[in-house]
């Protein structure tokens, strides 16, 4: 995953306080409820008439299904990603519990290969109980796989198929050089801007004769010492911007780990699982453990769809009838083809309705095991969400796998790909980094400042098209939920053709390339050309649903 789904942290340090801006809306707000700004919990079930947010009218909708007096029927939807806390309070009785299999007996009692499997699977790890936690970047596993085939091989003995291949190669090359270069970069600069802040916090902690001290005492610092008002100044300007410790040490973190990991050719984690990841010849691996320490983004996503509703604990997750099947594929880097592959059958294999896919990576070299997967599962009447990324790109210009496109150019018509917008009404609605394209990025739904579940217990706020994924995903199961008579190709045209359009707003497209801000209607930023509304939803699916029992 690499980041790719939750706000980019890579960022330039030539304005130091954007480290604030990485961390801080993430994981400084408190965990209760009656502590953090309102404007954060819950808006984006709002409703964009009644309430003025743009958010996607759930509570509005649930007042109408009630009004019909309509009884929901359980949805499953699968959460493909990093595993999930199935011991998180606000989703205590949300899990899809797999009918078949008596817990923790040690023995496949259903018979489809896989022991245990009361909760869904985790592909990341082994019959041992290990897991895997760090992986490579797509980029680094294709380049050590080319390298070593052309390593010890002369130019004037390939073959015409290698000549393709080796151009292939060459951009690779290319850019991993880039990313290693970039990466190397940053780290220098992150070593002279911790030497800079070390220094500067060393004086201010000498003069106040403290290990910590205010904003207040230090713009009534009042001294001729150069030094120490250098100091205070520069302090000031970080800590006015919302810089924390904290920030400094996650993006040195995450630095590492690319060093470390995602770029390290050298470091091949697969070994521990034990299988050939570039083929899938049916074997089963990995093992039962959907939480495995490393549940933070999938316990965030699965909050957003299926939190308990009205408990008066953190949040209202969008759909009251979700069941969580838990698929943990996602390490910290990039996914595998296979894995992926893998849990888009299995979801499809055991009931699952909706598969929400808040990952996504720039390569796919086993992309025909994916596709497969993905046709088989439309076959089956589910529904396949992606998040579309949060590199602030055209998806038109720039692909991001797993995409609705098969490698022979046909299109999944079962798929929605999400991007994310914010609370602000304006300009500003479309998050800054969410991708988008007039014909690969369907619908928008809320993903900026979202506040959901946090591993371990409590609550965090994300942004990200991670978020605006399950929010999409949500409301798809609340109407599969309330109107079971419809097919999965007729919920997706509803949810499409529902959208809530802001004709007369003109946005202010994400990442502009030459830096000047640039505007645009939402019609020319994705198909739908609008954003997600449940309660829209609900008035054309009754529509649809009486019409099409008056046939």
């Amino acid at each position: 995953m690499k980041n790719i789904l939750l706000t980019p942290i890579l960022i330039s340090f030539s304005v130091l306080s954007a480290l604030a801006g990485v961390y801080s809306p993430a994981d400084s707000l408190a965990n209760e409820k009656d502590s953090i700004q309102s404007k954060y919990l819950n808006w984006y079930n709002q409703d964009p008439e009644e309430e003025f947010t743009p958010g996607v009218g759930t509570e509005r909708a649930y007042k109408e299904l009630i009004k019909r007096r309509r009884t929901p029927k359980p949805v499953v939807v699968a959460i493909i990603d990093t595993g999930v806390d199935t011991t998180h309070e606000d989703l205590k009785g949300k899990f899809w519990t797999n009918p078949g299999e008596i817990p923790g007996n040690g023995n496949d009692d259903d018979g489809n290969g896989y022991i245990d499997d009361v909760h869904g699977w985790n592909f990341l790890g082994n019959g041992k109980g290990e897991n895997l936690f760090f992986e490579n970047l797509e980029l680094t596993r294709v380049y050590r796989q080319y390298s070593e085939k052309f390593r010890n091989k002369e130019k004037k003995d390939f073959t015409s198929e290698e000549k393709k291949e080796y151009k292939v190669f060459r951009r690779i090359k290319k850019k991993y050089g880039e990313e290693l270069a970039k990466n190397v970069g940053e780290n220098q600069k992150l070593e002279k801007f911790s030497k800079k802040y070390t220094d500067k916090d060393d004086i201010l902690k000498a003069h106040f004769k403290k290990d910590s001290y205010s904003v207040e005492e230090m713009e009534s610092l009042k001294s001729d010492n150069e030094e120490l008002n250098g100091a205070a100044t520069f302090m000031l300007s970080l800590k006015k911007n919302g810089f924390d410790i904290s920030a400094l040490q996650g993006y040195k973190k995450e630095l590492d780990n690319q060093l470390a990991y995602y770029l390290d050719t050298n470091y091949n984690a697969r070994t521990l699982i034990g299988d050939d990841p570039s083929k899938d010849d049916g074997t089963v691996y990995g093992n039962n453990n959907v939480n495995a320490d490393s549940s933070g983004h999938g316990t965030h996503v699965a909050g957003i769809v299926a939190a308990i509703r009205n408990n008066d604990k953190g949040i209202n997750g969008v759909s009251n009838a979700a069941q969580i099947m838990v698929l943990r594929v996602v390490p910290d880097g990039d996914e595998r083809d296979k894995d992926i592959a893998r849990a888009i059958r299995y979801a499809a294999d055991n009931g699952a309705r909706v598969i929400n896919m808040s990952f996504g990576k720039i390569l796919s070299p086993q992309k025909e095991l994916v596709d497969a997967a993905v046709q088989y599962a439309s076959s089956k009447g589910v529904l396949l969400v992606h998040a579309a990324g949060n590199d602030g790109q055209n998806n038109d210009k720039v692909r991001h796998y797993p995409d609705a496109v098969l490698l022979n150019s046909q299109k999944v018509n079962n798929w929605v790909t999400v991007g994310a917008t914010g609370s602000l009404r304006d300009e500003r609605l479309v998050g800054s980094f969410s991708n988008y394209g007039k014909k690969t990025v369907d619908i928008f739904a809320p993903g900026v400042d979202i506040y959901s579940l946090k591993a371990g217990g409590g609550y965090i706020t994300h942004s990200g098209t991670s978020m605006a994924c399950p929010v999409f995903s949500g409301v798809a199961a609340l109407l599969m939920s309330y109107y079971p008579e419809l097919s999965t190709e007729q919920i997706r045209g509803i949810l499409i053709d529902s959208s809530v359009q802001f004709k007369n707003l003109k946005v202010t497209k994400p990442q502009d390339t030459d830096g000047k801000p640039k505007k645009s209607k939402l019609s020319k930023l994705s198909v739908s050309g609008g954003l997600v509304n449940a309660y829209q939803a609900v008035v054309l699916a009754e529509k649809v649903s009486k019409q099409q029992v008056s046939k």
